[in-house]
């Protein structure tokens, strides 16, 4: 069984909870387009925006790597690494007094898996693409 669709799910339901977050920011401040100059409603605009910035190519990648014979150990390092990325990120970055330990370990989380994934599929690739001659 596939791996990936697991963080996916989850990743969706973090997704849904920032959005929901922006849209109560937004019918409490009376802002339907922009932040209305509020700083807590445009750090969720950039946490929920960051996140749909990141995520769908991590999962692309990771998909990828799982379907190209990646170990079930790694796809969910991958996956748990985005996810408590993604968390970290938006926990750091949702804050008005901000802690950036939470906001930097978040996003090296995000990109270490992402180039973990990525090198993991250049090399899967380059490795068949020799078998195959």
């Amino acid at each position: 069984m596939l791996v990936v669709p697991l963080y996916a799910a989850l990743l969706a339901l973090l997704f849904v909870l920032l959005a929901v977050r922006t849209i109560r920011l937004r019918r409490r401040y009376g802002v339907a387009v922009g932040d209305g100059a509020h700083p807590v409603l445009l750090r969720a605009m950039r946490t929920h925006a960051n996140f749909a910035e990141y995520v769908p190519l991590a999962l692309v990648l990771f998909y990828f790597a799982e379907i190209g014979g990646a170990p079930q150990a790694l796809a969910h390092l991958l996956g748990g690494s985005l996810l408590l990325g993604r968390i970290l990120h938006a926990w750091g970055v949702s804050q008005e007094r901000e802690t950036f330990a939470f906001r930097v370990a978040g996003m090296a989380l995000t990109l270490g898996g992402m180039l973990t994934a990525a090198s993991y599929v250049v090399f899967a690739y380059g490795s068949s693409a020799v078998q195959d001659y």
